[in-house]
C-alpha cells in the first residue's frame, strides 16, 4: 500500500477527509523542519499540533522556520 492509499484509509477510519496533495506537502515541510531543528520526535508532535490549530499550514511552517533560526 502506498503513502496516499494508507493516508486515505486512515482518514476514512478516523471519519475525516484525507488531506489534499498541497496539505500533505505542507505537513511534511513542517515535520521536516521540526525534525531537523530539534529531536526527531518533535515532528509528529508538531504535526498533531498543526492539526489542532485553526492557523493555515503556511503560517505554521513560517513559525517553525522562525523557531529554527
Amino acid at each position: 500500500m502506498g503513502r496516499d492509499e494508507w493516508i486515505a484509509a486512515f482518514a476514512a477510519q478516523a471519519g475525516l477527509r484525507p488531506p489534499s496533495p498541497e496539505q500533505i506537502e505542507g505537513i511534511l515541510e513542517l515535520a521536516g523542519t521540526a525534525a531537523h531543528a530539534s529531536e526527531r520526535t518533535a515532528a509528529p508532535v508538531a504535526a498533531w499540533l498543526a492539526g489542532r490549530s485553526d492557523r493555515p499550514l503556511s503560517e505554521l511552517n513560517e513559525a517553525a522556520r522562525l523557531i529554527s533560526g
